[in-house]
């Protein structure tokens, strides 16, 4: 906990916390980019409806865990961390299970199992998950016992992605198979001086993975029998869930270890979903507390559904009436063509693939992520 702490402060201080644009007509198959060509499969239907499954039941429940976590690279060795901090998990679930309504889903924060580690590259890498590994398979044990659907973060590594440290959410399902893993869309950037979050996202190698998992993975929505469901760790970007909500989503569930619970609600109201986001919490004597806890759950006015406004360890829950949401419901009306001339000149100051490089090459730390970021910079160098 003590080496989150020290990273988060930082950022803490600098006030993170602070409160198809032309015609219609071809949606279905319209052109990627101007490299390659090729048809795009239809993301966003024409008359703003969306593909779903069949609703089993007209309200759910979602229940959203707060809790704290023991940083791997704190504990004697990391076997001993990742079981402790699974059976806490496992614990804090089946309470869950047994207390209030039955959870259709239960939400945890960004990194539940691995905490937070500081360091190089090569040490961060020691305190990653293999997604699938034995924790998953333990939690999906849980999933099939209560029946529900299990959400958490994890840095994450993957042997197609040699060196890369992952932030991804899992989904495991009723089944106690997993689902879906949602790679994080793109880093906040420019937050603090003089470093950058060094993980890897879909932005920072895009091409590769659109190669490799296709363009409907970039904003993927998983269609379940409670409704259609996203989970991001993404926070202050407003457009990235706007494409989500384009593509269908109903319940954005979010991960974070440091938000604004007005970018939730806003994010919310701005785009017609439901949203749940979880937090971790932080020792009551950490200059950290007054930023840990205060999980929520919010409607799509807004609205807040359930808080726990403490930094201690707790279960919220809410019942989310899925079918009346669904009635006749349509994706937002963007006005894309009004703004359309306005982003056509917009140039992001990091392209895209600024992490497409060779392993031996990527940042060691967040010091050299900000050189990196620094080096490619469309706004510093042109």
């Amino acid at each position: 906990m003590k080496s989150l702490i020290c990273y988060l402060y930082p950022l803490l201080l600098c006030g993170v916390l602070l409160t198809g644009c032309g015609p219609a007509e071809n949606r279905s198959a319209v052109q990627a980019n101007s490299q390659d060509m090729e048809p795009v499969p239809q993301l966003v239907r024409a008359d703003g409806s969306y593909p779903t499954r069949p609703l089993e039941k007209d309200t759910i429940v979602v229940k959203v865990i707060q809790n704290g976590v023991t940083n791997l690279q704190e504990s004697a060795t990391v076997e001993a961390g990742l079981r402790e901090n699974l059976e806490h998990m496992i614990r804090l679930a089946k309470q869950a299970c047994s207390e209030g309504g039955k959870p259709d889903f239960l939400l945890y924060n960004e990194f539940p199992l691995t905490g937070y580690s500081t360091g190089t590259r090569e040490e961060k890498l020691k305190f990653t998950l293999q997604i699938p590994g034995p924790e998953t398979e333990r939690l999906g044990e849980v999933a099939r016992e209560c029946d529900t659907y299990i959400i958490f973060g994890s840095y994450a590594q993957d042997a197609d992605w040699p060196g890369h440290i992952l932030s991804i959410n899992t989904v495991i399902g009723r089944d106690g198979k997993i689902e879906q893993k949602f790679w994080k869309t793109r880093n906040i950037k420019r937050l603090s001086p003089g470093i950058e979050i060094p993980t890897t996202t879909i932005e920072s190698v895009r091409d590769k993975y659109r190669a490799r998992y296709g363009i409907e993975a970039e904003f993927p929505v998983l269609q379940t029998e409670f409704g259609n469901i996203a989970v991001s760790t993404v926070q202050l970007d407003p457009f990235v869930f706007a494409a989500f909500s384009m593509r269908g989503v109903e319940i954005m569930f979010r991960t974070a270890t440091l938000f604004s619970p007005i970018d939730v609600k806003a994010t919310a109201l701005y785009n017609n979903f439901y949203s749940a986001m979880s937090n971790i919490i932080f020792p009551a004597d950490s200059e950290a507390a007054a930023f840990g806890g205060k999980s929520l759950i919010v409607g799509p006015r807004g609205q807040v559904l359930a808080e726990d406004p403490s930094n201690n360890e707790g279960i919220i829950e809410a019942e989310i009436p899925i079918a009346e949401l669904r009635k006749n419901r349509r994706i937002p009306r963007f006005p894309l063509q009004v703004v359309a001339p306005v982003f056509a000149q917009f140039q992001q100051e990091a392209p895209l693939n600024h992490m497409d490089i060779p392993a031996e090459q990527l940042p060691k730390t967040r010091e050299e992520m900000k050189a990196l970021l620094d080096n490619v910079s469309r706004w510093l160098n042109e």
